[in-house]
């Protein structure tokens, strides 16, 4: 049938969180029996406790990492990937030679896990439905990072840029810059003109952020009409007062999504000093700068409401009081895992923050940026 269960090994994974017992989560889930699938996944999601939490941020990006780098079981791109609620790789699928047939097999493997023991319960999932185990396919869209980083860096001449935007001049064309270059210069221009009020890590995940919106390509083009390399609406240019004639202008862009940023980081920063301002100041700056992620991927409203909402803020109100035992990337990614399927959070929200974040690591792996301030934790 092309399944594999995985007797997982320290050695390959060992940045997988692989301590707490799978089956103590069935007791509380709405099944007789961890063989009998559960009607809703979401029922799976809202009796899970919150501490399963613990160790997610590190392994969805594990898991990530074998996709976006084609790596670990990712190796073969015809596979699907089960995990469950704490993002912990519970075994891989062949896929097979159809769609249709895919997600029976997918359903089968769900079934298989839990009659095993290696799942709490399943859920069987269909083309437009969720189903648990997750599954992740390896065989998707992704940016290839190492070209991505040629770019970011100006290997190739045609990747290195100079021009003019707003009071911004960067660059001649005698002597262009890098867009790593360019994105040093717009921030640090804005900074010192106190336009912004941003964490001091948001530089490198802006960088990793163009990595994993255009992979550094100027004309990107996205289906839902989003354009450059920070990959902007339409609606979100004009709202920078950029003419369309100049949507790809990539000064244009970096300026803008710092604009957006720091937008963003204004209308949260209350809610989030409120719910989180205890934390000690290393942590709230990465936790913050998580979250300014996923509201510049999903809306910074339903960041908010992950805070302030009066159901949507159970986790983090969880979190808040209990935050010594979690890291802030399992903060930030708890309190969407607990609220999936409300507000239109979903697996995505998550796998946009850990590709950044990849994107990130291997920016500062470069030897260009080498230990330089920019890599600075």
């Amino acid at each position: 049938m092309g399944i594999t269960f995985m007797t997982i090994r320290l050695k390959r994974c060992r940045q997988l969180v692989l301590f707490v017992p799978l089956l103590v989560l069935a007791t509380a889930l709405p099944t007789a029996s961890a063989n009998e699938p559960v009607a809703d996944w979401k029922d799976i999601v809202r009796s899970s406790p919150y501490w399963v939490s613990q160790g997610v941020y590190e392994n969805i990006v594990t898991i990530r990492r074998w996709v976006l780098k084609e790596t670990g079981y990712c190796a073969e791109r015809e596979r699907h990937i089960l995990y469950n609620m704490r993002g912990q790789f519970l075994g891989y699928m062949n896929d097979a030679d159809s769609r249709e047939k895919t997600q029976q097999r997918l359903n089968k493997t769900r079934a298989r896990l839990a009659d095993s023991g290696r799942a709490d319960a399943w859920a069987k999932g269909a083309p437009d439905t969720t189903g648990y185990p997750f599954a992740l396919a390896c065989d998707q869209p992704h940016v290839n990072i190492d070209e991505a980083v040629a770019r970011y860096f100006g290997t190739q001449p045609e990747d290195r840029m100079w021009g003019a935007w707003d009071d911004l001049r960067f660059g001649s064309a005698d002597q262009p810059g890098t867009l790593h270059e360019a994105l040093l210069y717009v921030y640090q221009t804005r900074a010192k003109q106190q336009r912004l009020e941003l964490p001091p890590e948001l530089p490198r995940y802006l960088g990793g952020q163009v990595l994993i919106e255009s992979g550094g390509r100027q004309r990107a083009h996205s289906q839902a009409n989003a354009r450059g390399i920070l990959q902007l609406s339409p609606p979100a240019l004009d709202d920078c007062r950029i003419q369309p004639a100049n949507y790809w202008h990539r000064l244009a862009q970096i300026d803008c999504a710092l604009k957006l940023m720091n937008q963003n980081a204004r209308n949260l920063r209350p809610v989030f000093e409120e719910r989180f301002g205890h934390l000690p100041p290393k942590k709230q700056d990465r936790l913050f700068t998580l979250l300014l992620m996923q509201a510049y991927h999903g809306g910074a409203a339903r960041v908010q409401a992950l805070m302030d909402d009066d159901t949507l803020s159970r986790p983090a109100a969880y979190f808040a009081d209990n935050h010594d035992s979690y890291t802030a990337g399992d903060i930030a990614f708890g309190m969407i895992f607990h609220n999936l399927g409300r507000d239109r959070f979903g697996l995505a929200s998550l796998y946009y923050v850990a590709d950044v974040q990849l994107a990130t690591e291997a920016l500062c792996k470069n030897p260009e940026l080498g230990s330089s301030e920019f890599c600075q934790p």
